[in-house]
């Protein structure tokens, strides 16, 4: 149970809170029961994933300050469930004793992709080479000197799995995204060719101990995840340097919770790709393969428990995302999940979601790998993955 003193010291009721509803908070309100712990949540629907585990429903918006507020008067300590936060509008909220954890200002930077990629830059953090869209010219555009066409464009606010990002493919394309968007909330990146795409999550505790979940490969489909594979196939080299990467960054922005850093690996070396400051879908296989979750890291360092050093507690992992399908490339739902929780050896999480939506992440299957080596393992996650797609294949028309 969380130690006493802590309400003490906060003169708060014994809930935590948690702003968002998602899947992310689902997971998140499973690994708080299993520490006894309860947890009030903010979402605007009784039907979102998290809504019905709730030992207390706030029915509001995630940017919703009011909410925000009522959720505060009942919480020790609130948490994100994502990265939609409006920090102007809960600061005044955070000086009247809210506390937040991660607090307002160690993840600020993180919240703008162009702030994000100016923070990384600042640390000498490696990342793809890039510019904010306001500073390309208008009227002739041109490319900064060395790029070459195709480059990604991507939206500083609102972007996730896919949506906010764009790939120009020459000047047309460039000149059309000029025209129709607002310039100072994009950037574009320099073209990365890369060998793997990695993922690590990392947390921080309140005494500054940094504590990082196995290495991950993750592997994209419309530029959204499709699967990822723990531990990754890569040097020790590579492996510590994503270890010291995570661990500085959270340093340098005072950052108590969990975060999560995806990379490019490849002939330019390891490349940041994205920093989101939650959970992360590339974790969660560690929910059954590891002796402590992201999300169990994120309920002890949010609630005063102590923190446990997450650690395999198998050989591998494989999760594979179920994404939702149109109905001219599916079998009924009902026999899909009732074949997925026959396949041996696999945990189906289903995010109860009200509608099954094209492209939206509607669970997801995690497999615990036995393979000695790398090789073995990624032979046996590949079985798996057939076996799945099976049942539940993947919807190339989509593109999100």
């Amino acid at each position: 149970m969380i130690n006493p003193s802590l309400f003490n010291l906060l003169k708060r009721p014994p809930l935590l809170g948690v702003v968002g509803g998602g899947q992310l908070a689902q997971m998140l309100l499973h690994a708080a029961h299993n520490r006894n712990i309860k947890v009030a949540v903010q979402a605007p629907s009784a039907d979102d994933p998290a809504a019905k585990y709730a030992d207390y429903l706030v029915l509001a918006e995630s940017g919703d300050v009011q909410g925000t507020t009522d959720l505060s008067n009942r919480c020790f300590s609130i948490t994100f469930e994502n990265e939609w936060v409006n920090i102007g509008a809960l600061t005044s909220l955070e000086k009247k004793g809210a506390r937040f954890l991660p607090s307002l200002k160690s993840i600020e930077p993180l919240l703008n992709k162009l702030s994000q990629r100016q923070l990384l830059d600042d640390l000498a953090i490696k990342g793809p080479a890039w510019m904010p869209l306001s500073s390309i010219s208008i009227g002739p555009t041109k490319l900064p000197s060395g790029w070459t066409f195709p480059v990604m464009a991507k939206a500083g606010l609102g972007g996730y799995d896919g949506k906010g990002t764009k790939v120009l493919k020459n000047y047309n394309d460039l000149n059309s995204l000029i025209n129709s968007v607002d310039r100072n909330n994009w950037l574009i990146e320099e073209w990365v060719t890369y060998e793997n795409e990695l993922a690590i999550v990392a947390s921080r505790d309140l005494t500054g101990e940094v504590r990082t979940l196995p290495l991950v490969e993750t592997h994209q489909h419309n530029q959204v995840c499709d699967w990822t594979i723990a531990p990754a196939d890569v040097s020790h080299s590579v492996e510590a340097l994503t270890y010291n990467i995570a661990s500085s960054l959270l340093t340098k922005l005072n950052y108590v919770g969990v975060l999560a850093i995806e990379f490019f690996y490849g002939s330019k070396g390891l490349l940041v790709n994205e920093v989101a400051p939650r959970t992360h879908n590339s974790a969660h296989f560690s929910i059954e393969a590891c002796s402590s979750s992201q999300f169990d890291q994120q309920i002890c360092i949010s609630g005063g428990l102590p923190v446990p050093t997450p650690h395999l507690l198998t050989p591998g992992a494989l999760m594979v995302n179920l994404l939702g399908l149109p109905p001219t490339l599916s079998t009924p739902l009902d026999d899909r999940i009732a074949k997925l929780n026959l396949l041996e050896d696999g945990h189906l999480h289903w995010y109860e979601k009200d509608k099954e939506v094209v492209g939206r992440k509607m669970g997801h299957m995690t497999f615990l790998l036995n393979g000695k080596d790398s090789q073995s393992r990624y032979i046996e996650a590949n079985q798996k993955i057939d076996l799945v797609r099976s049942i539940w294949p993947l919807n190339d028309a989509f593109t999100v």
